[in-house]
């Protein structure tokens, strides 16, 4: 049982080796694989910024849009 514990451990251990050894990057590889957590935060922020501005612009808009049509009508 023990040897069996002993076996399945080390066996264990050298995988998660292995696979640390595949994950760590390469020689010349930049370790900067983008901040997406980030990026979705940047992006959630200009949207409602601009969400926000046009919500305070749109009757102005509106307003500067019908007098520019009449005009022209």
């Amino acid at each position: 049982m023990m040897r069996t514990l002993r076996t399945l451990t080390l066996t264990l251990l050298a995988a998660v080796h292995a696979l640390s050894l595949r994950l760590r990057p390469q020689p010349g590889e930049s370790r900067d694989r983008g901040d997406v957590p980030g990026w979705v935060m940047i992006t959630m922020m200009s949207a409602l910024l601009v969400a926000a501005l046009l919500a305070i612009a749109i009757p102005a808009l509106t307003g500067m849009f019908n007098n520019a049509m009449s005009k022209v009508g």
